[in-house]
């Protein structure tokens, strides 16, 4: 399947309002999972079915509403009523294949951004589709499939670190956010070890197998400066925004959130910059390895072009060559050949050419 544009052709002709699963399903089953919580107290469960924790919704606590498996288009359509969302924007939610962005609808606000994770196991970067949906009490965040990039904000809502539980569901949308920009960094570090290794194994040796490897970093990076750059326009887009959901005590975050996904940018960029590089000097090993080998051959074919006027000459069936009478000349030919070929080879060291 192709990792930058994707479109079934059943998706094509929908109206925006279709409430569609438009992905690929990563769940058998669709998990629900829910924070509920003030600065005193904190409630946290787990559901199979919307039924369980529809009254939730009517609760004064902050909720955090986590769904993981998104292809369960009849629960979405009742999670979208009990939270007062419209179709357009549960179909948004529900299109995988949609750029990073941000929206605000008539009481929330609206992200959409990738989820990047680097699997140690396989060693292969894992991709999903994030959606946040916050409103004033209340946010929504659904994901295709389970990970644990999440794990840490867990833990600080267990734990109340730095006060996370009194700042309300604006800010946990910002937690939520800042982490996945910081998993970003991570994988694009790791991406990067690979790239400056290779840059060793360049000025030792060049092979095929790291012209190979070096186009599949090269898609790597591609794929996740498709990932990063609209991210960095949604997070300048959610620091310029002006909406009632976002408290003024998010300020003094959004700077560090914007450093972050800026050099998360920057060094997409630079490695992006520095594979380049490392192509050019792939080839120019490659040209260089070549012209030694051509001047080898040219210098040998050089020595061996007298040699070879030599043996032509005498190898004439004429009759009247004076010198194949001679009692020495067999040994007089060789004295010649083995002088020319010392002259050669001293000349062409002396200009530096062996």
């Amino acid at each position: 399947m192709p990792r930058f544009v994707k479109l079934h052709k059943e998706s094509i002709g929908l109206a925006p309002e279709d409430i569609v699963f438009r992905g690929v399903q990563k769940l058998n089953i669709t998990k629900f999972r829910t924070f509920q919580y003030s600065n005193e107290e904190l409630f946290e469960n787990e559901y199979s079915q919307v039924e369980e924790f529809s009254d939730l919704f009517n609760d004064d606590l902050t909720l955090w509403l986590n769904i993981d498996g998104l292809h369960d288009v009849a629960s979405m359509e009742k999670i979208s009523k009990l939270a007062g969302i419209e179709d357009h924007i549960m179909a948004d939610v529900l299109n995988t294949y949609s750029r990073p962005k941000i929206n605000e609808f008539d009481d929330g606000l609206f992200f959409s951004l990738k989820m990047l994770r680097f699997e140690e196991s396989e060693n292969l970067i894992v991709s999903e589709n994030l959606v946040l949906l916050l409103k004033d009490n209340l946010l929504l965040s659904f994901q295709e499939q389970v990970g644990d990039v999440f794990n840490p904000i867990r833990e600080r809502l267990r734990k109340n670190k730095r006060n996370i539980r009194e700042n309300g569901a604006a800010f946990l949308a910002y937690a939520l956010i800042d982490i996945v920009v910081d998993n970003y960094i991570y994988v694009i570090s790791r991406i990067g070890d690979k790239i400056e290794n290779l840059d060793e194994k360049l000025s030792i040796n060049a092979d095929t197998s790291q012209l190979n490897e070096i186009n599949e970093l090269k898609s790597e990076m591609n794929f996740l400066r498709k990932a990063i750059k609209p991210c960095r326009e949604l997070i300048l887009n959610f620091i310029k925004m002006e909406s009632d959901l976002v408290d003024d005590r998010l300020e003094k975050y959004m700077s560090e959130l914007q450093n972050n996904i800026e050099l998360a940018n920057e060094s997409v960029d630079s490695y992006r910059e520095m594979l380049s590089d490392q192509l050019n000097i792939f080839h120019t090993n490659v040209s260089y390895k070549l012209n030694d080998i051509i001047k080898f051959l040219t210098i040998f074919s050089v020595i061996f072009i007298p040699i070879t006027f030599i043996a032509g000459v005498y190898g004439t069936n004429f009759d009247n060559l004076p010198e194949l009478h001679f009692q020495y000349s067999y040994f007089i030919m060789w004295g010649v050949i083995i002088s020319v070929v010392l002259f050669m080879v001293f000349y062409f060291k002396r200009k530096k050419w062996l």
